[in-house]
């Protein structure tokens, strides 16, 4: 164990292997000539966009997306040779910035396409990027209507390098809703009206429904860390995640005992509590107060009293006491307490306990050919 980890009081460890075998997992279930991109915007959520990107170029992966400016500036120099895309796309005053940093811009609305076409124009040069259809999300997009006059502007789209037409999907992880079908319907017809353009629709859930949603690329995000694709059904994806939190103290209470902030909780019996030190400013949600868990070996423990910035407290009366000692660690993320099942204990999703891990606690990253 390094210097590091021997005084870290929370342990990250992000499986690089894990990541790039969840991005061939999701490329082996597309047919030629679709191709497999990443989404890695919010800092690879939340799990270090440099180093992960840089793993999945090594594997193969050509294509990624930010969602900002900045996090395209930032990632570029990492992944030399690849498209960075900005989801967004460019801001008023921005498109030069653009150009200069050699990364391209999701065209969103007409105003998007006219600025990025006048620059294209004032350069003398075609200008990549992806044009963004709503199909339906009223998000983000062209709308039917402005696609049609764009593909009649001829002016217009001599002066952009059209390197995709994209939509988003609003309902891909329920995948018997009727909207799934809906928006592939009208994705399909507008995307005719710039033939020999490659489309792209499906992100982590929409591969799951099928080859008709795959059209020439998808854009995983989510399922490559692990988050499941398919809700209530098991998670296809390797685990990437291991979160840790040291034993600073392990104390005996008596019933009646409270513990925490409020005295919120407070023992009905004898029992015995691992204080553990990580807290919200760990991604630890303070909702997680009487719903949480840890584990320890194969035993799940659980969470009592509130969520401190700093520390948490455990019931690990049921726990042989030679497993749980001061300067030994409890897993409050693993394989058997996933994302998923940490985000359903908190009300929320494992996209949100993802992006919320800090940068307080040590990470580790494991294999990727570092």
């Amino acid at each position: 164990m390094s210097d590091l980890e021997r005084r870290a009081s929370a342990l990250l460890r992000i499986d690089l292997d894990a990541i790039v075998d969840n991005w061939h997992r999701l490329s082996n279930r597309l047919s030629p000539p679709c191709q497999c991109a990443a989404v890695v915007k919010a800092d690879g959520y939340g799990l270090g966009a440099r180093v992960v990107s840089a793993a999945l170029q090594r594997a193969g992966c050509r294509r990624f997306f930010v969602a900002t400016l900045d996090e395209a500036i930032a990632l570029a120099p990492h992944i030399a040779g690849a498209e960075v895309y900005v989801l967004n796309g460019p801001y008023h005053h921005s498109e030069r910035d653009f150009v200069d940093a050699r990364v391209r811009p999701v065209l969103n609305s007409m105003d998007q396409v006219a600025r990025w076409a006048a620059l294209g124009r004032t350069l003398g040069i075609r200008l990549p990027g992806i044009l963004h259809i709503d199909t339906g999300m009223s998000r983000l997009g062209l709308t039917a209507e402005e696609a049609r006059k764009l593909a009649a502007d001829g002016e217009t789209l001599a002066s952009i390098d059209l390197v995709q037409v994209m939509s988003h999907l609003a309902c891909a992880d329920q995948p018997d809703h009727p909207m799934n079908q809906r928006q592939n319907e009208s994705f399909t017809r507008i995307r005719r009206l710039f033939p020999a353009v490659p489309a792209g629709l499906a992100a982590s859930s929409g591969i799951f429904l099928g080859p008709p949603w795959h059209h020439d690329w998808v854009r995983p995000g989510a399922a490559l860390w692990g988050v499941n694709p398919t809700p209530h059904k098991p998670n296809p994806m390797a685990q990437v995640v291991r979160l840790q939190g040291r034993i600073i103290q392990v104390r005996d209470i008596d019933a009646g005992d409270t513990v925490g902030y409020g005295a919120a909780y407070r023992a009905a019996g004898p029992g015995r509590m691992a204080v553990v030190a990580a807290g919200y400013a760990d991604g630890l949600f303070r909702c997680l107060e009487g719903r949480g868990a840890g584990m320890v070996g194969e035993k799940r423990v659980p969470l009592v009293g509130r969520v401190s910035m700093d520390l948490v407290v455990f019931d690990v009366s049921a726990v042989a006491p030679d497993l749980v000692h001061p300067g030994e660690f409890i897993d409050l993320i693993d394989d058997d307490l996933s994302i998923d099942v940490v985000g359903a204990a908190a009300g929320t999703t494992a996209y949100e306990v993802l992006t919320a891990l800090s940068r307080r606690s040590l990470r580790r990253y494991i294999g990727g050919q570092l």
